[in-house]
């Protein structure tokens, strides 16, 4: 059985993640791939109720550090009971978010230390890291001018999951920074993808990344 693949998907608001994981996920899958699609927060029953607190409500709902710890926990979940046994499967797993999100949201635009962020990664994460990560990069204004256009769409009824998006421009700016400054620090795995192009566009440039680097 040949090893599973772990790729994740990161980038602020309004970047197109998701669509971009479920269209990779279509394609491997397609090409004879068995693939966990999941996500961060998020990805088991506990790590999504987890969520629920994390991306709605009041922006000041938590501290980051109070944000870094519920991650984590969500994390911790979500590797134990989803992603380990899928990569051991010999499972293709793709990710929208990750490790990384935490080191950009929390970190670098929310002044948790960094110290803190790499221990909680040595206990957490380990050894189970990407093999391919791609940055979706794109102007902050722009990508919350997407998030704020989604969130039309939302039902009345359902909760909104704008928690973020509330934090402002500087701190969007400030996140945009650390995505590429990671990307930057992590070149042997992350490919920053310019996600102001087409959705069509930026498949291709996925799918020849993964085909190029991990040979489907």
């Amino acid at each position: 059985m040949s090893p599973g693949k772990f790729i994740t998907f990161e980038g602020g608001e309004g970047t197109g993640k998701s669509t971009q994981v479920t269209a990779l996920a279509e394609r491997l899958q397609a090409s004879g791939r068995t693939v966990l699609q999941t996500r961060e927060p998020g990805g088991t029953p506990q790590a999504e109720q987890i969520r629920n607190l994390l991306v709605s409500g009041e922006t000041d709902r938590w501290s980051p550090q109070a944000e870094a710890l519920l991650n984590y926990a969500a994390r911790d979940s979500h590797i134990l009971h989803s992603i380990r046994p899928a990569l051991a499967r010999g499972d293709w797993v793709i990710s929208d978010r990750y490790m990384d999100s935490t080191r950009a949201y929390q970190g670098h635009a929310g002044g948790v230390s960094a110290d803190l962020i790499t221990e909680l990664e040595h206990q957490i994460v380990g050894n189970v890291m990407p093999d391919l990560t791609f940055v979706m990069d794109i102007a902050p204004e722009a990508g919350l001018a997407r998030a704020a256009e989604r969130m039309t769409e939302i039902p009345a009824q359902e909760s909104k999951e704008d928690r973020f998006e509330a934090k402002g421009l500087a701190f969007h700016t400030s996140l945009r920074q650390a995505f590429l400054d990671i990307a930057r620090d992590n070149s042997d795995r992350c490919v920053v993808v310019d996600a102001s192009i087409s959705i069509e566009q930026v498949s291709e440039i996925v799918w020849r990344e993964v085909v190029s680097r991990l040979a489907p």
